[in-house]
């Protein structure tokens, strides 16, 4: 009997690491069932996790675990084959697009919104409007002072940025600076909050932030997930969202003498100049579970949801309304 006591707990623990070992090859997710990881820009975070929420409740069987994080953290998690599933910025290149297929990855990607970077300042701060070409100065160091820009007793200028390799940091950088590099009155907050919290606190800061983080998303935050499927499921229009008044957005002058704010409409006609794609990307087969959700973000109410958080569908056109601006 000592022996047989002895000898058990050892061949359990041998079925334990065969079956553990056997079973980590490849989960087994359908296109409304199983586990993922998805890898997102911390830009596009209030975005997708609303589309999470409500993918999740309508097919309880799927839980899709989201990490928000710097884009090139994220273009890399795909291309090390640490996710099949991203949302980013900017599409794949056709060098990525090739290494993936060599690699036996089914790579699907699609635009699905158009993101306006909207620039935010202290409410005390006087300026109300701001050209491509003066935000262009101020980032690499040319502009310095408000008083530059506009007669104002403001005094040094500030640019904060929510992280060094962020792709709001890139955007400027490939849009506005002709490449050059920045001045030294560019900061990085290590974190979208921190956007917020520098530009409340100092009245000089002027931050760059996407613009679902300022929009109010029509109640979505005061509505529980069932009432936001059961709003989504009704065949009405979405109005336009409002911006956050804890903070001023200034209006941004393009190639014209008029200057807007990043309202959707603005956004989608082109009269807004900062603005930018958001694409979904997946290296999986159809069936999955990655594939079922792309296809759920890319659908009529997948599309719907985006235009509740202030940016602009890809494949939706807005309601036109008079701003009275």
């Amino acid at each position: 009997m000592k022996n047989i006591v002895r000898y058990i707990p050892i061949i359990f623990t041998l079925v334990l690491i065969t079956s553990c070992t056997k079973g980590s090859k490849a989960p087994v997710t359908t296109s409304t069932s199983g586990t993922i990881t998805l890898m997102c820009d911390n830009s596009f975070e209030n975005i997708i996790q609303q589309e999470i929420d409500v993918f999740e409740f309508q097919y309880p069987k799927a839980h899709i675990l989201a990490r928000y994080l710097p884009q090139q953290d994220v273009i890399d998690s795909l291309m090390q084959f640490k996710t099949r599933a991203i949302v980013a910025a900017r599409d794949l290149t056709t060098k990525e697009k090739d290494y993936l297929r060599q690699n036996k990855r089914a790579v699907r990607s699609q635009m699905i919104a158009v993101d306006a970077l909207a620039l935010i300042v202290n409410p005390e701060n006087t300026i109300e409007m701001i050209s491509r070409k003066e935000m262009g100065d101020i980032l690499t160091g040319k502009l310095t002072n408000w008083n530059e820009v506009e007669p104002s007793k403001m005094g040094e200028i500030r640019i904060v940025f929510d992280d060094e390799k962020s792709s709001t940091v890139q955007y400027m950088r490939d849009s506005l600076m002709n490449g050059q590099p920045f001045g030294k009155n560019v900061y990085a907050q290590n974190s979208i909050e921190g956007v917020f919290e520098a530009v409340k606190k100092n009245k000089n800061a002027i931050g760059v932030i996407g613009v679902s983080w300022i929009t109010s998303d029509l109640r979505s935050s005061d509505l529980s997930t069932e009432q936001l499927v059961a709003e989504l499921n009704e065949d009405k229009g979405v109005n336009m969202a409002e911006f956050d008044d804890s903070v001023k957005v200034l209006k941004v002058m393009g190639n014209t003498r008029e200057a807007f704010k990043p309202y959707q409409q603005y956004i989608y006609d082109g009269r807004y100049p900062l603005f930018r794609h958001i694409y979904m990307i997946i290296a999986s087969a159809g069936g999955t579970l990655e594939h079922g959700f792309y296809s759920f973000v890319t659908s009529f109410n997948g599309q719907k949801l985006i235009m509740k958080t202030g940016v602009m569908p890809a494949v939706m056109h807005p309601q036109v309304v008079q701003l009275g601006e």
